[in-house]
């Protein structure tokens, strides 16, 4: 189980902490079982300083406690704060990755009946969308969401995410789209075969936690060859 441990502490030498923390984290390199670390300032009292450091287990949190540099650190910073930094010991019970929650959304709404949802929940109204089927950036909410009833107009399709890979404000999806060419795409006319195409979607985030930036990848060749595009090519 994820094992967090919330340290907060009072200083005016927040630079000399950052130092002493880069330190650590060069002395320990390959040997530190903390697989995340996020240093805070309280907004309304810059002398509250809250430190969160994540770890696979306790188990493994204890390990990196009794790292001999853990302890040197320790002492350091104690002389560094005002007060002695208060430890507690958390045991994650739910953790939820929100732009892994929104990326999927994003692919539901794709797919969703009906009319196409206004997606404006979920995309920044100046996204960028980089297609390589389409010549120039798709940029803005509305030209983003004419490109989708584009694809959704010419194919019944559905789309499974088999994976979601998540840091900082970026997301990768991997995932599987099965259709049925229902519609005009690209000047090719409907021809009720059914098609299926692989791919990849890099997403980074703004800081109103919306999609601002989209990278397709995918396999386009593969989708004309499906739709009849080539055949005179390769008779």
């Amino acid at each position: 189980m994820t094992f967090v441990q919330l340290i907060e502490c009072r200083t005016s030498r927040l630079d000399e902490m950052n130092r002493l923390i880069d330190d650590w984290v060069e002395q320990t390199k390959g040997r530190r079982t903390a697989t995340h670390a996020l240093v805070a300032k309280d907004r309304s009292d810059a002398s509250h300083i809250v430190e969160v450091v994540e770890f696979p287990s306790y188990e493994e949190a204890m390990r990196n406690s009794n790292l001999p540099e853990t302890d040197r650190i320790f002492r350091d910073m104690v002389a560094l704060c005002d007060e002695l930094p208060v430890f507690t010991d958390l045991e994650v019970v739910r953790d939820e990755l929100l732009t892994e929650i929104t990326v999927r959304r994003f692919f539901e709404a794709l797919q969703a009946p009906g009319e196409l949802s206004p997606l404006n929940d979920l995309l920044d109204e100046d996204v960028h969308s980089h297609d390589p089927m389409n010549p120039q950036d798709t940029i803005g909410l509305d030209g983003v969401r004419s490109e989708y009833r584009m694809w959704r107009g010419a194919f019944d399709f559905s789309m499974t995410v088999e994976d979601v890979l998540a840091q900082g404000d970026r997301a990768c999806a991997r995932w599987t789209w099965n259709a049925t060419h229902t519609g005009d795409f690209l000047g090719i006319s409907p021809t009720g075969r059914r098609v299926s195409m692989t791919g990849l979607t890099l997403f980074r985030f703004g800081e109103n936690g919306k999609i601002a930036e989209i990278w397709w990848q995918h396999d386009q060749l593969g989708l004309m060859q499906q739709v009849g595009a080539l055949d005179e090519l390769e008779q």
